[in-house]
């Protein structure tokens, strides 16, 4: 099964990703910058869904930034899934590296297309 890390410090809007993708992935939550350090260090994900708003001093966009530096992580696709929604703001998080920037709320099956049309396009680019 593929695993999925959910970078998000809202309760409901964790639970409501774990129901939409808990048939197709293994999910791992992380509400803040220190558990995305303790549970990233260990596990290989698929996918990240990214808040920008995070508990802490650190912001999604600040981790996005690090893993997009990183030659081992580089290679995993980034959701940007936020209530963020000014034209500033889609441009900080493209700038950081999201590989995708979606403003909250979204249709659940558009969410799940974004999801799997991610993964597919970063497949294809590690298979060549």
């Amino acid at each position: 099964m593929k695993r999925m890390l959910v970078v998000e410090d809202d309760y409901l809007s964790q639970e409501t990703l774990k129901r939409i993708f808990r048939d197709e992935f293994e999910i791992d939550i992380c509400e803040s910058v220190e558990i995305f350090h303790e549970k990233f260090s260990n596990i290989k994900y698929d996918i990240i869904i990214m808040d920008i708003s995070l508990r802490g001093k650190l912001t999604g966009l600040d981790l996005t930034r690090g893993l997009k530096s990183s030659e081992f992580h580089s290679n995993i696709p980034i959701l940007c899934l936020t209530a963020h929604s000014f034209r500033n703001d889609k441009k900080n998080a493209l700038d950081a590296g999201v590989d995708l920037f979606v403003v909250k709320p979204v249709e659940v099956n558009q969410l799940r297309s974004y999801v799997s049309e991610l993964i597919e396009s970063f497949s294809k680019s590690t298979d060549s």
